[in-house]
């Protein structure tokens, strides 16, 4: 799929040009994310965090003993980040001259429908890893595209998020827009994702000089993947 632009969003306050919206981003907390990174990792690991957004997983690396790096194209975004370094950067054109024990891509970026993009994502992620590091990634489990429907979650903050579309263009795309609600204050993130099923993405790793070496969880969310020399 050649580049163009998949993802949009609307509501108040700025709008990332991936269509997330930073204020609520700004009201989120982690869930286990930080924990488990910091699990499967050296103790005092260096970390760049690509697509940092916000800082809701990076503050707690901080807190855990990490060094982070926080990459993120937003300024308003990485405004909210205190205690760690700020790069503003897209992913793709990101350069900095030196690597990391450890390269994390989450939020699943990795997904993008865009090929191109998602190659060059996966490039950074390796010219960034030292030779004895890892990179972590985060997808939706492959299942995940055959199942997904719309649905409706309330938290107990009264909290919204709904999924609000779902349409499969191809057998591999999810089409899909999510809704948050927050008192009066309501943002539309809209989305296309692309099945990553592990054969898929073991070739798209080993095309960037990665290889994939396993999963932090079982339901193969959450890939590693060790630099090949």
């Amino acid at each position: 799929m050649s580049s163009r632009r998949l993802n949009h969003g609307t509501g108040p306050g700025t709008i990332t040009p991936d269509g997330c919206a930073v204020d609520y981003y700004a009201m989120l907390t982690p869930n286990g994310e930080p924990e488990l990174v910091h699990a499967a990792i050296p103790e005092g690991a260096s970390i760049l965090e690509l697509g940092a957004g916000v800082g809701r997983i990076t503050h707690r690396l901080l807190a855990l003993g990490h060094e982070v790096v926080a990459v993120d194209e937003s300024p308003e975004m990485l405004a909210h980040i205190e205690g760690a370094r700020t790069v503003r950067s897209s992913i793709q054109s990101l350069s900095l001259p030196r690597t990391f024990d450890v390269v994390l891509l989450m939020s699943f970026v990795i997904e993008t429908a865009d090929d191109e993009l998602r190659r060059a994502f996966l490039r950074t992620c390796r010219e960034h890893v030292a030779d004895t590091g890892c990179v972590i990634l985060q997808r939706k489990p492959p299942e995940w595209y055959d199942t997904v429907e719309p649905f409706e979650r309330v938290a107990g903050d009264g909290h919204v998020v709904r999924m609000t579309a779902v349409d499969r263009p191809e057998p591999d795309l999810v089409d899909a827009t999510m809704e948050y609600t927050v008192g009066d204050r309501r943002w539309t993130h809209s989305f296309l994702s692309r099945r990553l099923d592990d054969g898929f993405l073991a070739a798209e790793l080993d095309a960037a000089g990665l290889t994939m070496s396993g999963f932090l969880q079982g339901d193969r969310g959450w890939v590693r993947a060790l630099p090949r020399p």
